[in-house]
Formats: structure tokens, sequence, C-alpha cells
């Protein structure tokens, strides 16, 4: 490996700090976000999908096999907890609906890929990390879409008392749109080119890094009189959100007795959304309801920094590091 692309690597692995730096740039100065344009979201979330698929081989899939016991368990907890918690959340803090909308959003959305590298750099188990991040992507395809319509219902029905109809077939769609199609493209442009697609390894998780940047400053910049008017109660409605994301994610796996490591890797991937995803749904599938990209930038924000203390604290504090699988399998 040269210089270079060491250089790309570190880049890569301080993720957080271009988020946190960002999103306070887009905020002191929203001109230097809002040159972003909408429309060209799908296009940076499908850079941020096809550098995940770029990484994935046959063998990631046959991992799946190897370990169904934690696999089971770690997608089930992203897909009941975080929806669930979301779900509790926008009735604990009243949220208005637009802010209800995006939050169930960033709870019925899979793992990011962000809990990736957050795993490589807490020196947990990343190729559990991966198994996750794949799978939960790969049904979020009719997982999302279904939650989010259950859900954004019952919410704005028992809330608002008036009902929302949600395009179910829509976000179905959408989701195939950005999240299927460009991870199938980069497993098999790693299938078929894998020499060529090694060349770039160690540049495309920058890329994926920059383009959840520039979508997070865009949001964030261009609701800022509406996000400081009413932002305190979803920003702690958000950070809420994933704290017991990563909480019960550990704790709920550790009373399945999951061993610690393999624990402290579901506890990431449950914490950490696709932020970036959710926020694209929100635009493209709730247009009337404006502020509903909000949630989903905020997310970003939020995990990123929990997401770095928690890497930091799993390196400090000692655990079980036995690279090993779920002890019921």
């Amino acid at each position: 490996m040269n210089n270079t692309e060491k250089l790309f690597i570190a880049l890569a692995n301080a993720f957080p700090v271009w988020v946190v730096l960002g999103a306070g740039l887009a905020l002191w100065e929203p001109a230097t976000a809002t040159w972003f344009q909408p429309g060209w979201i799908p296009f940076f979330l499908a850079i941020i999908m096809l550098s995940m698929g770029l990484t994935l081989t046959a063998q990631d899939f046959v991992r799946i096999l190897e370990i169904p016991g934690t696999v089971l368990l770690g997608v089930g907890l992203q897909y009941l907890v975080m929806p669930l918690l979301a779900f509790g959340l926008a009735h604990l803090f009243t949220l208005p609906i637009d802010y209800v909308i995006g939050l169930l959003l960033v709870g019925c959305c899979p793992g990011g890929t962000a809990s990736n590298v957050v795993s490589f750099i807490a020196r947990l188990n990343v190729a559990l990390s991966v198994t996750l991040t794949t799978c939960s992507t790969l049904l979020a395809v009719l997982m999302t879409p279904l939650l989010t319509t259950w859900l954004v219902q019952s919410a704005a029905e028992s809330l608002t008392g008036t009902a929302v109809e949600v395009d179910t077939i829509g976000l179905l769609i959408k989701t195939f749109q950005v999240v299927i199609l460009p991870v199938t493209a980069g497993i098999a442009l790693n299938h078929f080119f894998h020499k060529q697609v090694q060349r770039t390894a160690a540049y495309t998780p920058f890329l994926a890094v920059l383009s959840i940047v520039f979508i997070v400053d865009f949001i964030l910049a261009a609701k800022k009189e509406a996000l400081l008017e009413s932002g305190a109660s979803l920003l702690e409605a958000v950070v809420t959100l994933h704290f017991l994301g990563f909480l019960l994610g550990y704790g709920l796996s550790r009373i399945i007795r999951t061993n610690d490591r393999d624990a402290r890797t579901i506890s990431v991937e449950v914490g950490m959304q696709n932020s970036g995803l959710a926020t694209e749904l929100a635009r493209s599938n709730f247009a009337a309801f404006g502020l509903a990209t909000v949630p989903g930038a905020i997310s970003a924000l939020t995990h990123c920094i929990l997401g770095s203390l928690v890497a930091g604290l799993s390196r400090l504090v000692p655990g079980d590091n036995v690279a090993g699988t779920d002890s019921r399998d």
C-alpha cells in the first residue's frame, strides 16, 4: 500500500470529523452547502451504496450460513428496536408530523456503512459488521417501506387524529433504486473486475464519506431556520434514539448470551442507521412534509459522534476479544 492509499484510508476513517466540521460550517454559513442540489441526493446516495457493494464478495454471503444465530439476532434487533424506539420517542417528545415522519424513516432504515468503519476503529468483529449491514440493507427493500407505512399511519392517527397517506409501493421502488441496484452493481463489478476494483479500494470509502457529508450539510443549511426554531425537541429525540439503540443493541445481545465482542459489534450496527437513505426517502416520498428530511440529517451527525465515542470506549475498556461467533452457534 502506497502513501496516497494510506492517506485516503486515514481520511475515510476520520469520517466523524468531516461530518461535524461540515455541519458546523453549514449552520454557520449556509452558502457553503446550498450549492448542492436536492436532485443530486439519489446520485450521491448511490455512490455510498456502490462503495459498499464493491467491498462484498461471495464469502461475505457464505458467512451468513456460518453464523446464522448472530446474524438473525443483529438484523432482528435492527428492525425491531429502532422502529419501535422511533415510534415511542415521537410520542414522548410530541414532535410535529414532519419530524415524526423523518424520525420514523430513520428508525426503519437499515444499518449504515459508517458502522463498518466504527467497528474497525473499535477493534470489533468487522466481518460480522459487514455481514449485518449487508443483510439489513438487502432486506430494506421490503422492511423499510412496510414498517414506515405502518408506523407513520399509526403515529399520524394517534398524534394528530388525521390520516397520512403513505405510498408504500413508491417507497419500495425508491428503496430498490437507491439501495439494491447500486449495491448489486458493486458486487457484480467486484466479481467480474476484481483486480481493477482492488486498485480503487483505498479511495472509494472516502468518496462515500464525502457523499454523506454533502447530503447532511445541504439539508442542515437549507432547513436552518426551521431547525433553530423548533429543533431542540427533535435533537433530543434523535440523540435519545441512537443512544438507546447502542445501549439496547448491546444489552439485549448479552441477555441472549452473545459474546462481548459480537454484542459490541451488534450495538454499533443497531445504533448507526443509513441516515442518507432516510433523507432521500423523506424528500422523494413525503414532499408535502417539507421538514421530514431534517431528522435524517441530524441523525447522520448524531450517530457519527456517538459512534466515535463508542469506538474510543471500546478500545479503552477491555472485553472478550475472541473473534468468535455467537455462543449459541
